[in-house]
């Protein structure tokens, strides 16, 4: 998504920025010097923080490293011009994101070899949708897995620490690459050799190392063991003989099973960190061990030996290739394709425009213009940090003419952002794995979710309103066209996600009505010569769609050992049972229960998503958080919606708030006080879940009931998500600031009007009109004792 108009293109938001009558803001001491608007973003400093592409990292002293693009990809590569350059350095950072750690910036043979399998790969999922392969579901995802699996030890570095990292002879190419290092930096203003020079020392490698090579050819190995038609002792055979043998697994199926256990742990922790193979090995020793637990214990088992549970893992349908890896496989990769496809076809960069365009006449078109945006590139993306870089490389500039601190423009692009995993109809790869668990449709699924997303910008856009109320933000002059002049010009990138729907609607299944989206959006874009999608381009859209998917599907496969230890030990009704059994101790009323319980496991479903991705977290989640609230009497929908918004929600809760690090990298602002910004804009969202789960009525937030209680429940809540608005933003719109009491009065008004029954609606309604009435009793009192009556500031 190119920050710079091309000829044939809508106006850009930032070109507009850059030509804005405004001055440069003025900012507080710590905050970073303005620049340019078409400039990266400056740290504290005044230096800068980051670059135009890449995946290096730099360190501040808040926070862990903030990943930096390397100098390789700074400058316009020859033969481009500066929106191309732009384009793709927004892509590139924007890829870092996609993942809890960025991967390698791959070239020559490896390169190659990564996009020849990662076009394979897409290929053999479009192929899939219309002519399945004949040996079944499960045949195809071993076949998906040993194609993308590999891929991830050449795309994601060891990052091991120093001390445990092999030493590589020292070659003549490494001394060759960086002599083109430094030739590229020389070309480069801000381009800084040492950086990549720690970049290359934290990895241990800026290519494959021999090891990585290896790991790749025991994947392929392991992988494949199952259907190939070789025998090997008393294993092999064949995919038949293979799975013949379950309950009995052989020698080699054991050894070839404990393999790739261990290569998928490795390929978490290449993408994701330690801790989701941390708690793969804690659900593995309990399998393993649970035997030997008293068996008073509720969690105690009869115990797993070790080749039960390779068994479970290797050759089962909710192991490795469970319904996780299956929704990985069918869908997401599916949707990861059309996302990259309609981002070259230019996409990304006209909703950012027509953004800009729609709020060009407000006071507050800056952050308008940032909320909107994340909206619509949430429609077609599934990544909340992804987007965040997306729609900051283009919209914070104008955030900082407007006078926005980096930490708090951060905050409000980084709630943005995580917009896109609840956004129809492209949502996070969980809400796939909702469908298959309930065995709904997928736009079933889209329509649960519709009236919360509207809910949760809605409370972004608020807070936006308020800040800008409440800080004296300065309005930003933005010269764009009519949004209705670039609708008729560009309208037509709409065409594909309304298809997506009316597809779905009229019985079209999920894959397919992606697939048609995909050739619908490449025979488009040949409206638009600068983002046509030739077969090169497309080939390329396949390629990054692919890699896009390497990381969750390493995730989804590793979430089978939970889902597999937890149906083979049966401790999802046991932990259920302790969780109500905790709030049972409390009360004994059975509303209170519910109530309890809810709040248990809202607080554990947000520490969970502090250490494992969101895919990890739901799966985790469901198979412990959901039978209790199943037990007790909560909609299925409901319980699956509650704990897929929580573990959604992890990517704005400190102290990981992975949105809010790529935020933090845009602006240049301070790690911790963006975390603790973006939490404080996405506040209401943490709250309205609840609502789901604690009534019948709230089933109506999810579209579930007749007209009355849907639209009953939507303005109650909204009402909720307002008044929490203002007592965490501390202002009043049209009103003025709120005092200590009147912001406690307003939190406790909102929290209460989550509880959809007619006594607490009114308390609740009370609360936040003696809260509002005191705000407006301390702006009399302020008029009164003033010379000067006290205005909204803007």
């Amino acid at each position: 998504m190119s920050p710079v108009s091309s000829p044939d293109g809508p106006p850009s938001a930032a070109r507009a920025a850059n030509s804005s009558a405004d001055g440069p803001a003025t900012k507080a001491a710590d905050e970073p010097a303005a620049k340019a608007a078409d400039e990266p973003a400056t740290k504290a400093s005044g230096e800068p923080a980051t670059k135009a592409s890449g995946t290096a990292a730099t360190s501040t002293g808040d926070g862990p490293p903030r990943p930096r693009p390397p100098a390789e990809s700074s400058s316009p590569a020859k033969g481009h011009g500066p929106a191309e350059a732009a384009e793709r350095a927004t892509r590139d950072m924007a890829a870092q994101f996609e993942d809890e750690k960025p991967g390698r910036v791959l070239s020559g043979p490896a390169a190659l070899l990564l996009g020849t399998v990662a076009l394979a790969v897409g290929a053999l999922a479009l192929w899939q949708v219309f002519r399945p392969l004949a040996q079944g579901s499960k045949y195809y995802l071993i076949i998906f897995l040993a194609g993308v699996l590999p891929l991830v030890f050449l795309a994601y570095p060891a990052d091991l620490p120093r001390w445990a990292r092999l030493r590589r002879p020292r070659r003549r190419d490494d001394d060759a690459h960086r002599a083109d290092q430094t030739d590229r930096a020389d070309d480069t203003d801000d381009a800084d050799p040492a950086d990549d020079a720690d970049h290359t020392e934290r990895t241990g490698s800026t290519r494959p190392t021999v090891v990585d090579w290896l790991l790749v050819a025991l994947t392929v190995a392991a992988c494949l063991y199952p259907v190939l038609p070789i025998t090997i002792g008393t294993g092999g055979g064949g995919y038949n003989a293979f799975l013949d043998r379950q309950g009995l697994l052989a020698p080699t199926d054991l050894v070839l099973g404990t393999v790739l256990l261990l290569l998928l742990l490795e390929a978490c922790r290449r993408t994701t960190g330690w801790i989701l193979p941390a708690v793969c090995l804690l659900f593995l020793g309990y399998g393993y061990y649970g035997g030997l637990l008293p068996q008073s214990w509720p969690v105690a088992h009869a115990g797993l030996d070790f080749s039960q549970l390779v068994d479970a893992f290797y050759n089962s349908d909710s192991g490795f290739y469970g319904t996780p890896l299956d929704v990985a496989a069918s869908y997401i990769v599916l949707f990861t394709i059309y996302g990259a496809v309609l981002e070259l076809s230019g996409a990304g960069r006209f909703f950012v425009d027509l953004s800009a365009a729609a709020f060009r006449r407000s006071r507050t078109a800056a952050g308008r213009t940032a909320v909107a945006s994340g909206f619509l590139l949430g429609t077609v993306s599934g990544s909340g940090a992804a987007t965040t870089v997306s729609i900051g490389a283009v919209t914070w500039p104008l955030l900082r003419r407007a006078g926005y601190p980096p930490e708090r423009a951060g905050g409000m692009l980084a709630a943005a952002g995580v917009g896109a995993i609840l956004s129809p109809p492209t949502l996070g790869a969980a809400a796939f794995i909702i469908a298959e668990y309930l065995g709904v449709s997928y736009l079933a699924v889209l329509g649960w979710a519709t009236v919360p997303t509207v809910l949760y910008y809605l409370g972004i856009l608020l807070s936006v309103e308020i800040d800008a109320r409440r800080s004296g933000v300065r309005p930003v002059v933005l010269d764009v066209g009519s949004p209705w002049r670039l609708l008729g010009r560009f309208g037509y990138h709409f065409a594909s996600l309304i298809a997506i729907i009316v597809f779905l609607a009229v019985g079209v299944s999920a894959t397919r009505a992606v697939v048609f989206a995909i050739i619908l959006t490449a025979a488009l874009s040949w409206l638009d010569r600068t983002h046509r999608l030739t077969p090169a381009r497309l080939a390329t859209a396949l390629v990054t769609g692919v890699r896009g998917v390497l990381a969750v599907t390493a995730v989804c496969a590793a979430a089978g050992i939970i889902t597999a230890t937890t149906t083979k030990t049966g401790l999802g009704p046991q932990a259920a049972a302790l969780l109500i059994g905790g709030a049972q101790a409390a009360t004994s009323d059975p509303t209170l229960v519910l109530v309890l319980t809810a709040l248990l496991a809202a607080v554990a479903l947000s520490l969970l998503g502090l250490a494992v991705p969101v895919t990890a977290s739901f799966v985790i989640g469901w198979v412990i958080v959901g039978p209790a609230l199943l037990d007790l009497g909560v909609a299925a929908p409901a319980a699956a919606m509650f704990v897929f918004y929580f573990a959604v929600l992890s990517e704005v809760s400190p102290p990981t708030a992975l949105a809010a690090v790529a935020a933090a990298a845009v602006t240049g602002g301070r790690l911790v006080p963006t975390m603790w910004q973006t939490l404080r804009y996405a506040l209401p969202a943490y709250l309205t879940p609840i609502a789901f789960v604690i009534t019948p009525t709230g089933l109506g937030l999810l579209g579930i009931g007749g007209v009355g209680r849907i639209a009953v429940a939507a303005v109650v809540t909204a009402l909720s998500v307002a008044v929490l608005a203002v007592a965490a933003g501390g202002w009043l719109p049209g009103v003025g600031p709120a005092g200590a009491p009147e912001r406690v009065l307003g939190a406790l008004g909102g929290v209460t009007l989550l509880w959809l029954e007619p006594v607490p609606v009114a308390l609740g309604a009370a609360l936040a009109a003696v809260a509002a009435t005191g705000v407006f009793l301390r702006r009399r009192s302020a008029d009164r004792s003033s010379p000067h009556p006290v205005e909204e500031r803007l």
